[in-house]
């Protein structure tokens, strides 16, 4: 479930990035002038416009949406550190109190369901926008990004230095997480 939501909010991120970034740099090129240079992306990143066909109209409103969007996903996920901050206080401290551990635990829960309805409800904007062609590449390119995804995430975690290779939990790793005071 977390590789889930991590990959989500990957894809989303990257979708929005690039759509945003590249209707940005469209839309300052005069037409049928080539790309500066620095615009280049690697070969090995998709280039989702270029690959989608997207219109001006189309990234336009991509635009539009991400930017409308983009402030209440910094607030919800600032939100969400803040809950987590907060539960990990409670688990943490120095004495127990359990309905408090439950109280975080769901705020943080419900910090988690808002983000995720966000992503959802981005994603399904997109979704509206792309032609039923567009859609079909779409879910192509989403699926090679889930198999580089994928095979990036088993290469990391066969490392032998690697301090998550065997914790299936990162929270709980205290090698990667620092515990907060009181």
């Amino acid at each position: 479930m977390k590789k889930f939501k991590l990959f989500s909010f990957l894809l989303v991120g990257l979708v929005s990035i690039t759509f945003f970034s590249t209707a940005n740099a469209q839309e300052e090129m005069p037409p049928g002038d080539a790309p500066p240079k620095e615009f280049n992306r690697s070969a090995s990143r998709p280039n989702l416009l270029r690959e989608l066909g997207l219109s001006r109209e189309q990234m336009q409103q991509i635009k539009r949406l991400n930017s409308g969007r983009r402030d209440l996903m910094m607030d919800a996920q600032q939100r969400q550190r803040e809950a987590t901050r907060n539960l990990d206080r409670a688990i943490y401290a120095d004495s127990l109190n359990e309905p408090e551990i439950a109280a975080r635990l769901k705020d943080l829960q419900n910090a988690q369901a808002e983000i995720a309805k966000l992503r959802s409800l981005n994603e399904l904007e997109v979704r509206k926008i792309l032609t039923p062609e567009q859609l079909i590449k779409f879910r192509g390119i989403r699926q090679r990004f889930a198999e580089t995804r994928g095979n990036f995430d088993n290469r990391r975690n066969n490392q032998p230095d690697n301090p998550n290779r065997n914790s299936p939990n990162r929270r709980f790793n205290p090698q990667l997480r620092k515990i907060p005071n009181n």
